[in-house]
């Protein structure tokens, strides 16, 4: 059974995990519409994976005999200046994820509660990724700076770059 204390911390976040999806949705769509196809191909990927770790939690949440809840659809912003903000948001948002998680790992040991401690290992390894490869991403776009052609450039590569190299599907 589900210790309830870990069972709170997963159901908050399920919350972001969803979040980060439409976030990652918006910004997709804003890049779409501002000519950065590969740009957007890689955030509505992105966006994808986000859902599949929201749905990974909550399987694990309803098989170990607590209740995910489902959260509503939070409206992320839907403007951004370029495409630098967007990925320093990222970043950021990102980090906070990474803290998230390191907090629900600090909970499962408090509880002992081994079980989901390992489950949790994966997004651990996810959140490492995940920081590494939006790293890289800002390291081109410093690259790039404001010259148009460099950005065309970043955005081709951005379409070809692969998000997670995990199987959100594996713990």
């Amino acid at each position: 059974m589900l210790n309830k204390r870990v069972e709170e911390a997963l159901n908050e976040q399920i919350v972001r995990e969803d979040h980060s999806s439409q976030l990652y949705l918006a910004m997709a769509s804003w890049a779409d519409t501002n000519g950065y196809a590969g740009t957007s191909e890689f955030l509505y990927r992105h966006s994808d994976e986000e859902r599949l770790h929201m749905l990974k939690m909550v399987r694990f949440v309803n098989e170990r005999g607590g209740k995910a809840i489902i959260p509503g659809v939070e409206k992320p912003a839907q403007d951004f200046a370029s495409m630098k903000q967007i990925f320093e948001e990222i970043q950021s948002h990102e980090q906070m994820i990474t803290n998230k998680i390191n907090e629900i790992v600090q909970i499962c040991l408090e509880e002992k509660d081994f079980t989901t401690h390992n489950f949790m290992q994966w997004y651990v390894s996810e959140q490492l990724e995940e920081e590494a490869l939006i790293s890289k991403v800002l390291d081109k776009l410093k690259l790039a700076g404001e010259d148009k052609g460099a950005l065309y450039m970043f955005d081709s590569d951005m379409e070809k770059m692969e998000g997670q190299q995990s199987n959100p599907n594996m713990a």
